[in-house]
């Protein structure tokens, strides 16, 4: 069964960066559709971006230009890049896996998303 779990948050002054892991065990990624959505205090978990089987992306246009999702196959790894941060950025981030994800499924909706890690805070200061 495959588990997730993040990693790399921390503090981070606005206008910096961070780079968040997902490291998969249990099975392969590679067949996986991987999501990035992340839950601010007191609001709805929202989607930020995610990655295909085949390494097509999409992203939020409020994280548009700023974050970038990669995969590394060979270290079971997602990695979300964030730049240029946001006070806005602050939430807990969460990577999501599915792997039946296709064309037509809709990235931007918890429910398509099987397997979940636990998340991790990433708070951004003035």
């Amino acid at each position: 069964q495959l588990q997730l779990a993040e990693s790399g948050g921390g503090l981070v002054r606005s206008g910096g960066s961070l780079r968040l892991s997902c490291v998969a065990s249990g099975e392969p990624l590679t067949p996986y559709a991987i999501a990035w959505f992340r839950q601010a205090p007191g609001k709805e978990r929202e989607a930020v971006g995610y990655i295909s089987s085949v390494d097509k992306t999409d992203y939020d246009d409020a994280v548009k230009g700023r974050f970038a999702i990669s995969r590394d196959n060979t270290k079971n790894t997602v990695y979300l890049q964030m730049n240029a941060l946001k006070l806005e950025d602050t939430g807990v981030y969460y990577c999501a896996a599915d792997p039946n994800f296709w064309a037509g499924s809709n990235w931007r909706l918890p429910s398509v998303f099987p397997n979940w890690g636990q998340g991790t805070v990433v708070a951004v200061s003035s």
